[in-house]
């Protein structure tokens, strides 16, 4: 007898789902592992896997060693909701930073994106595909840069002044550093202890400013 599994991360989608129900039903999830994205018109819930999460957790915990390692400040989002309803947008990231406008977001303890700034970075895996395009979310709620990981490798999409993203080779938000190290790191044997990768992500960073990095990202364009 065969046994069918269900696939590791599930996608549902509902349609013809307005403002006011999509806010109702995202805030009565409450804490669960389910994303929930929303583009006016359709509301996707999304499961994720072990695979998703260890993926997403780890690259986070390598970009906030660099910037304590290069003591860069940072506020940190999560996956916090981001939502407008002016814009009639909204959408849960992996995780999100703000650091060249973390400053004005220290004293805030809740986001409204009609006043604050949206996140200066997204981190987005990409282990599944969305049905819902999160990216053009992103870029409605000016998002200015968005990090995909597919699990191999990481694509760096910039805002442009049109309103779409552009895949660039550099980061806005840390354009001294190579992002191919990120990955090797990441597909490294020692991916297998998070304790030792951690620790040699942080001895290869303060190597790399003995020879020469800044000690601080260079402002953005």
């Amino acid at each position: 007898m065969t046994v069918a599994h269900p696939p590791l991360e599930q996608h549902f989608v509902v349609s013809w789902i307005d403002w006011d129900t999509y806010v109702i039903f995202s805030d009565k999830l409450g804490e669960r592992n389910i994303r929930v994205n929303y583009n006016g018109v359709n509301m996707e819930l999304m499961t994720t896997s072990l695979e998703h999460e260890n993926a997403k957790t780890l690259l986070a915990r390598l970009l906030e060693a660099l910037t304590e390692e290069m003591d860069i400040e940072i506020k940190s989002g999560g996956s916090l909701t981001c939502r407008r309803q002016d814009l009639d947008q909204g959408f849960e990231p992996d995780e999100s930073y703000w650091i060249e406008r973390a400053a004005q977001m220290f004293d805030r303890n809740d986001l409204d994106l009609t006043r604050d700034p949206p996140p200066d970075l997204l981190l987005e895996v990409e282990i599944s595909r969305s049905f819902v395009d999160r990216l053009a979310i992103a870029a409605r709620l000016g998002v200015p840069e968005v990090w995909r990981y597919n699990g191999q490798t990481i694509r760096i999409m910039l805002l442009g002044s049109d309103g779409h993203y552009v895949e660039n080779t550099r980061s806005r938000a840390f354009p001294f550093l190579s992002v191919s190290e990120l990955i090797r790191f990441l597909h490294s044997d020692l991916s297998r202890s998070e304790t030792k990768l951690l620790r040699a992500f942080r001895a290869w960073v303060r190597e790399q400013m003995v020879n020469g990095w800044p000690t601080a990202p260079a402002a953005p364009s």
